[in-house]
């Protein structure tokens, strides 16, 4: 069984959903960046974490890729065209999307106040609807590589879910049908009721 380290509303997120589409066990426990729980597997603190037996993962998208090699879904396979094709979706979502939001989080409540500069964020929101526009015309439907779902599905749904609450441009409406697609997927909804407390 896994064990899942951060809270549901950070990367960790995308590490849930993965494990819910697979079908894996796993414990997930709640932890903020920087939490005594997180720096014992993780120096940076930064979460997600996860936990393969006496192995300690970092980095939310090495761990789908991780996820995905070892589970044999949601990816093609290792040394494939394919894959490349699908690796070099996931880096341009984690250059062209995922940097920008989070520079915008650093400089909104990351970083120290007089490190901070707010004003750099409108620049930041039009590079991102530059950039979310240019991926929207890679999705070949359903999915970002067609038929079959892989790992830049999870990132490219969170990225998109980010942006609202970080009051980034709403996407292209050409992506509105596959992101509610996406938020439909029974896995994804199980993922995000982590969230809520147990009444």
């Amino acid at each position: 069984m896994y064990t899942v380290i951060g809270g549901v509303a950070s990367r960790t997120f995308r590490v849930l959903w993965m494990l819910e589409e697979l079908g894996a066990d796993y414990e997930h426990r709640p932890a903020s960046p920087h939490a005594e729980e997180v720096t014992a597997h993780s120096a940076s603190g930064k979460i997600p974490v996860l936990l393969d037996g006496d192995a300690a993962l970092t980095d939310s998208t090495a761990i789908l890729t991780y996820l995905a090699d070892k589970h044999g879904a949601l990816t093609y396979p290792a040394g494939s065209l394919e894959r490349a094709r699908q690796d070099a979706v996931t880096f341009a979502v984690l250059d062209e999307l995922d940097s920008l939001l989070w520079t915008a989080a650093r400089h909104s409540f990351v970083l120290p106040e007089d490190q901070r500069v707010p004003a750099v964020k409108e620049s930041l929101k039009a590079e991102y609807a530059r950039n979310l526009a240019r991926l929207t015309d890679r999705v070949a439907g359903p999915f970002v590589m067609g038929a079959r779902m892989t790992v830049p599905d999870i990132v490219l749904t969170h990225c998109c879910n980010w942006a609202i609450s970080a009051k980034f441009p709403d996407p292209d409406k050409r992506l509105a049908p596959y992101l509610s697609q996406m938020r439909a997927r029974p896995a994804f909804g199980r993922a995000r009721a982590l969230s809520k407390p147990v009444s």
